[in-house]
């Protein structure tokens, strides 16, 4: 499947060199990406890429200490529009070992996105498909676009990733007073490429997001570090809450299978501040559900847990001119005390350095990072982590 995929992309990546910079054929090429469109404007694709190759160290107190070096990210990306504008697409695909993590071992978990678009207007947008769920900003901002080798220990808790199903969109921009976005999801809760039983629960979400001083440049609330070295203040608020009924994974639309079906609630705040290439962000994320732990029925020593509790992140970076680029994040992740017994607390401090040649396109990063797991039992174990990273990408 990987290679006809491989060969299939090749093909058209081939087509749209052959034809850069003039017409032949009735197709023409598209200046601003790499890819084309057909004369008659009837169907355009776009070709994109990224990877993602990191190294690293990590050492947990007690335990010795392992290297890491992997491919963390290779993905492929399509997107355009069939018919004209209005109706767009937008397909991608994953092919490192973690973005392929199977569902039951039985199928590879190849597809990100499968998503049709529809814009009946400019602020409209209706969406039919898999793609990403309107939560958390830091898990709505691409893994490339990001200024620390990783996303927070919170958003590895509570983050509602993926799903299947219907999405909506109305946005009003204004560089220069005040903007908003509104959007809502229904879809399947299960996750991405779920095919495994029928589910009689669905997932509510839905978030607004306020800019009281106006738009982003380039819509820049969707990428970390003030690489547009933004030139009045720009300040996002936002906040979602998504309701997952009867739930069949730990964390809705991930984790590992409960033994019972539960419906889990999530709420999101997040804040964003550029100026002058500072930028400052915090989130709060938290997720509760009544009866959180499971039961195996034939075997009652086996549990599986929904995490509840709650977290914050916090982070400040500056750009400088040059394009490099410091920053400082901290974290704190609290459980509920009903599953406190069996899941520690966690504090997390990380510092970054990172180098944008191409903006978020072409990126050297390296960060220092140290987690505190804080146990009921009152011991604490700390972890070190120290990474190297390179993204490029189209």
């Amino acid at each position: 499947m990987r290679k006809k995929l491989f060969a299939i992309l090749l093909m058209l990546s081939a087509a749209a060199f052959a034809q850069e910079g003039k017409k032949t054929e009735g197709y023409s090429v598209n200046k601003k990406k790499l890819g084309f469109t057909a004369a008659d404007s009837l169907f355009q694709v776009n070709i994109g890429f990224r990877i993602q190759s990191r190294a690293g160290f990590e050492k947990t107190e007690g335990e010795t200490g392992f290297y890491e070096g992997e491919v963390r990210r290779m993905r492929l990306k399509l997107d355009g529009f069939v018919y004209n504008p209005k109706f767009g697409y937008k397909i991608e695909l994953g092919f490192a070992a973690k973005d392929m993590v199977t569902i039951d071992n039985k199928n590879g978990n190849v597809i990100l996105d499968a998503v049709f678009f529809y814009h009946p207007t400019k602020n409209w947008t209706i969406a039919f498909g898999q793609t990403k769920l309107p939560g958390n900003n830091q898990r709505v901002i691409s893994s490339g676009s990001l200024e620390f080798t990783d996303r927070t220990i919170n958003n590895s808790k509570f983050n509602i990733d993926r799903d299947f199903g219907l999405f909506v969109d109305y946005s009003h921009e204004n560089p220069s007073k005040f903007a908003y976005s509104l959007k809502g999801a229904l879809t399947k809760g299960e996750g991405r490429n779920w095919v495994k039983t029928e589910d009689d629960g669905i997932a509510l979400t839905g978030k607004v997001e306020l800019f009281p001083l106006g738009s982003f440049t380039k819509h820049g609330s969707l990428f970390e570090a003030d690489l547009e070295r933004e030139k009045s203040v720009k300040w996002m608020l936002s906040g979602a809450f998504s309701q997952n009924n009867h739930a069949l994974r730990k964390q809705g639309q991930l984790g590992s299978d409960l033994y019972e079906a539960r419906t889990i609630k999530s709420l999101f705040f997040d804040t964003m501040l550029k100026y002058n290439g500072w930028s400052l962000i915090g989130a709060y994320m938290s997720a509760m559900c009544d009866d959180p732990i499971t039961v195996s029925p034939s075997d009652i020593t086996k549990t599986q847990t929904v995490f509840t509790g709650h977290g914050v992140d916090t982070q400040l970076s500056y750009v400088f001119p040059s394009n490099y680029q410091i920053a400082a994040r901290y974290s704190i992740q609290k459980a509920n005390s009903d599953i406190h017994a069996s899941t520690p607390d966690a504090d997390e401090y990380a510092l970054g350095v990172s180098k944008y040649i191409l903006g978020h396109k072409f990126k050297v990063q390296t960060e220092v990072s140290y987690k505190n797991d804080k146990y009921i039992s009152g011991d604490n174990i700390g972890t070190w982590y120290v990474r190297g990273q390179v993204e490029i990408g189209l």
